[in-house]
């Protein structure tokens, strides 16, 4: 690479146009916004450090837009490798690239077109690091494809925010999570102050369970579409969709204007239309909420495996394990990602909760991949009516 382009001081009016912006005042401000240098200079390009979840169609987008704008200490987390069918609009992929990591090969792209700035690649799942990993972070954004993993993020996010003895949040334990989607010609860009505002958790019912059904196609390509519930990906809507999401990370990093409330969809079907409203938080959120939770239940007299097909259905678990506190002690009832102990407990999904020991009152432990966290329930048998419900 030529020298002049290394050097990051080459381009004296690089910057020019994100100090018109933090350098002056106007109708938009933050309240608490402050016009100065120091803004561009000592946060946004010394502290600020942000994580990128995705390094797919939003994720390059995400990373080229940051950098661009001036964060220098960039993460980015991706479990998968380049294929073939990512390079139409996955940009910062070449041909020559297939088969390597992509957190690894958009972190290298990057560092070497964009002087000054730093992204560090982890080519891993986001559950392989711990909370001292995430809570180095000021702002996480989020570029992804699976509600699963959005869930997770969630869950860590909040589980790292400190409370004071009288219940009351401590701000500087907040971490926003911005969070982009898009499906074809479709998108929506998400604001989530972890315990204020409505999390991923409150709004789980925007994300409805996906049924496959297919008969004896013959393209495999038809067949992958079918299976997968893929939806082709359209390299404008990624653009838009990640404009806007670093838009709303650049608004956090310096209050140069209020920040999205909380909610926006995105439609370029027939034209181009845009939508904002704010999400509502949920009290008994399962993530977020501060209430207990509690599981009403008709009777004890029902089997272990309907209690987990509630779960199941109810809260959108994948494969959720139940373990119970006995005499001090907890006992495993089912736990299916391990299999030596899922064929130890596999009996137990016939048995009902009286005769496993859990009456009116007892509390259920539950763990599930779509949270970080062990989920505490408290059993309550329902005084009439049928069926089971949860609160």
């Amino acid at each position: 690479m030529d020298e002049t382009v290394q050097n990051k001081d080459a381009y004296p009016k690089r910057w020019c146009h994100l100090k018109k912006v933090l350098e002056r005042t106007g109708p938009f401000c933050h309240p608490d916004f402050e016009p100065s240098i120091d803004v561009t200079n000592h946060f946004i390009m010394t502290t600020c450090k942000i994580l990128v979840i995705g390094a797919g169609g939003l994720g390059c987008e995400l990373l080229k837009n940051l950098a661009l704008m001036g964060f220098k200490d960039i993460h980015v987390i991706d479990m998968d490798t380049i294929d073939l069918s990512n390079l139409n609009r996955q940009f910062l992929f070449r041909r020559h690239d297939i088969g390597q990591s992509k957190a690894e090969v958009a972190a290298k792209f990057i560092n070497e077109r964009i002087p000054g700035c730093r992204v560090t690649p982890h080519y891993c799942k986001i559950q392989d690091f711990d909370e001292s990993f995430y809570r180095q972070f000021h702002i996480v954004v989020c570029g992804l494809d699976s509600i699963v993993a959005r869930r997770w993020i969630n869950g860590m996010l909040i589980s790292l925010l400190n409370y004071d003895d009288d219940g009351d949040l401590d701000q500087s334990s907040i971490i926003p999570m911005v969070d982009g989607g898009t499906e074809g010609f479709k998108g929506n860009v998400r604001v989530i102050l972890p315990g204020i505002s409505a999390c991923i958790e409150c709004t789980l019912d925007l994300f409805p369970p996906q049924v496959s059904t297919h008969k004896k196609l013959k393209n495999f390509r038809l067949v992958q579409g079918v299976v997968k519930n893929i939806i082709p990906a359209v390299a404008s809507t990624n653009a838009a969709i990640a404009a806007a999401c670093t838009t709303e990370v650049f608004k956090i990093a310096t209050s140069c204007s209020v920040p999205l409330s909380n909610y926006m969809v995105f439609n370029d079907v027939d034209g181009l239309y845009t939508y904002t409203y704010e999400a509502e938080k949920k009290e008994d959120c399962l993530a977020c909420g501060q209430t207990s939770k509690v599981l009403e239940i008709k009777s004890t007299d029902i089997k272990l495996q309907q209690l987990i097909d509630l779960l199941s259905e109810q809260y959108q678990m994948k494969n959720p394990g139940v373990t119970m506190s006995l005499g001090g002690k907890n006992r495993t009832l089912y736990l299916p990602t391990v299999a030596s102990i899922e064929e130890q407990t596999r009996e137990n999904l016939k048995k009902s909760l009286g005769e496993l020991g859990l009456g009116n009152g007892g509390e259920i432990n539950v763990a599930d991949v779509t949270s970080p966290n062990t989920l505490v329930f408290v059993l309550r048998v329902a005084s009439g009516g049928e069926g089971m419900q949860v609160e």
